[in-house]
């Protein structure tokens, strides 16, 4: 299936905005349809979702759009590609799935509010998230970014739609909402398999193999994992520490979705950079990498800053309106969150161009040191709200030093090496 003549930008977008506005009314129904302990707990699953879903399985999305673009742009079949990214999704999901019933009595007790049908939604959200990330790695991989943006958009429909019916019915309970949350990937997954079809054949002899692949998934699951826990961790664990039933802690998950906006909105750009960057190097130019990187740059100040001002001048007032805080935050703290998402929108941007040059490694090292900053800070005494302020900057900002060291050194090496092999 062809790309819209409106170009893929719009179709992504169009269907972020879907997916989007679906998961930030999820978390503003509970918080108007439920009560406090309740709505915490929703947004619990919500952050876990997004820890789990996004943390594990983008690295299988990446590996598998790198390992596509790199086999399309050196003319070799598909084949081999798709039955490798299918072993390591099934890989994948069954670790998943072990550690987090390993880890179930402890998540109920502590951030679900001893809800185990919350629990369900998570084990679900695994099993439903392996299947939507290796449709998007392939969809990515070949550039159909109309089959990316359909997967984009079911999701959200297929999520938001049945909340609204739950809430209108007067039905409303944590568990269905969790369920629902869950069981929306399958349906984007479903829905963009359509545009999997009629995949390239090259004539090239060899392909990625499933080594290669997998010591690229095994690193890039390290660092998007540790990428989540930084962009995600805050939340849970002012919840630990307050209490469920804390009105500031509720109010501090629904300020944090706030000022996460304009990372969401960022969040297509590695899926249609990586492609372009990946062929790029393949064919050993450089001077593309470093211009494309240099425009994205500019992309991420352009929606960044005005996403960090309209945090600290709008965000308490926003966080009581839309997701029903029953506290308002200090403005300074929530702007202070909106600064720390233009340094995640930065790494967004410069990780990609280091996954097409095949230097995962760096990416996974950034982000371990800059996890190891922000939960060694989460340890120092104080205000529980300062210190997680503190840290939310402090642990980003690491991790920029760190991506843009390791990027402007493979650069310069990559300029005066050939183009990065196909296979291993």
């Amino acid at each position: 299936m062809a790309n819209s003549k409106f170009g893929p930008a719009v179709l992504m977008g169009g269907g972020l905005v879907v997916l989007g506005a679906a998961g930030y009314l999820f978390v503003g129904i509970a918080g108007h349809t439920l009560p406090s302990a309740e709505a915490t707990a929703v947004s619990g699953v919500y952050f876990l979702i997004n820890i789990i879903g996004p943390g594990l399985f983008t690295a299988l999305e990446q590996e598998t759009s790198r390992a596509t673009s790199s086999t399309i742009a050196a003319g070799r079949p598909l084949r081999r590609v798709v039955r490798n990214a299918a072993l390591l999704a099934a890989g994948l999901l069954a670790v998943a799935l072990l550690v987090l019933g390993a880890l179930s009595p402890v998540l109920v007790d502590v951030e679900l509010n001893g809800n185990w049908p919350l629990m369900t939604a998570v084990l679900l959200s695994a099993v439903t998230a392996a299947a939507i990330y290796l449709v998007r790695g392939l969809l990515g991989g070949m550039q159909r970014f109309s089959g990316y943006a359909a997967t984009l958009a079911g999701e959200g429909a297929a999520r938001l739609l049945p909340c609204v019916v739950v809430a209108v019915a007067g039905v409303a309970a944590a568990g269905t909402y969790g369920l629902i949350f869950a069981g929306g990937s399958l349906i984007g997954a479903l829905v963009g398999l359509p545009w999997t079809r009629d995949m390239p054949h090259g004539e090239a002899a060899g392909s990625e193999s499933l080594g290669r692949m997998l010591r690229g998934l095994l690193l890039l699951v390290g660092a998007i994992l540790l990428t989540q826990l930084v962009a995600n961790l805050l939340p849970l664990v002012v919840t630990a520490k307050l209490g469920s039933a804390s009105l500031v802690a509720q109010a501090f998950g629904a300020a944090f979705l706030l000022v996460r906006v304009p990372l969401f909105l960022f969040a297509p750009v590695q899926a249609m950079l990586l492609p372009a960057l990946t062929a790029a190097a393949t064919k050993g130019e450089y001077d593309v990498v470093r211009s494309r990187v240099r425009l994205v740059l500019m992309a991420v100040l352009a929606v960044g800053i005005p996403g960090a001002i309209l945090s600290w001048l709008l965000g308490p007032w926003a966080a009581q309106v839309f997701f029903g805080a029953k506290a308002a935050l200090p403005a300074a703290a929530v702007g202070l969150l909106g600064v720390s998402t233009i340094l995640l929108m930065t790494v967004q941007a410069l990780q990609p161009a280091l996954v097409a040059l095949g230097r995962h490694h760096a990416i996974t090292v950034s982000w371990a040191v800059g996890t190891a900053v922000l939960v060694g800070l989460l340890f120092v005494p104080g205000d529980t709200l300062t210190i997680a302020v503190t840290a939310q900057l402090a642990g980003p900002a690491v991790v920029v030093a760190g991506v843009l060291f390791a990027l402007l050194r493979a650069l310069r090496s990559s300029s005066t090496r050939a183009p990065v092999p196909a296979t291993v």
